[in-house]
């Protein structure tokens, strides 16, 4: 009973978690390509020199420091929340959270065969390679079925409601 009960917040969890997960996979090539772009590569290079330096507790700094001033960018998106400018909030919040994941994203991959040396950090991140995938199984009934509503598939009301939408919407569109 209590589990029926918690399942829509497992899955909401879920979804948050394979957003983030998306975004990580996502921005990824998009920071590599940035990389490639601007003299970052040589940037990459000397990181990555320096980190090989350092104990895994230090590299462990060397990650988590870059994202600390992003923490102010997100406190303005909350300050623009409460005064109403809903556009530059979101705007903001948004490039705040994506440059946030780019950076995490540039710096895990330097800083990652170091961090993973500590037990801690190897057991931490097999957790949420693990509850990626848990997330990814309960996510993908749900996906499928929307994808199935949207398309029109299957047999059942909601298919058969979206395909009367979409002859009324041809409909309106053709009596122009």
């Amino acid at each position: 009973m209590l589990r029926r009960l918690l399942q829509p917040i497992w899955v909401l969890l879920a979804v948050i978690f394979l957003v983030e997960a998306w975004l990580w996979d996502h921005l990824e090539p998009l920071v590599a390509w940035v990389v490639a772009k601007i003299p970052l590569q040589a940037f990459k290079h000397w990181l990555a020199e320096r980190v090989d330096t350092l104990s895994p507790a230090m590299t462990l700094i060397v990650f988590v420091v870059p994202v600390i001033p992003l923490f102010p960018l997100k406190m303005i998106g909350v300050w623009l929340f409460m005064h109403e400018y809903w556009f530059s909030a979101v705007f903001t919040i948004l490039f705040a959270k994506l440059l946030g994941v780019g950076v995490t994203a540039f710096v895990f991959d330097v800083t990652r065969p170091k961090l993973l040396e500590m037990g801690w950090f190897e057991k931490l991140y097999e957790f949420i390679l693990t509850m990626r995938a848990k997330a990814k199984a309960l996510v993908d009934p749900v996906k499928r079925r929307i994808l199935e509503v949207l398309r029109g598939n299957g047999d059942r009301w909601s298919s058969r409601m979206l395909r009367l939408i979409q002859r009324f919407r041809k409909s309106v569109h053709e009596a122009r």
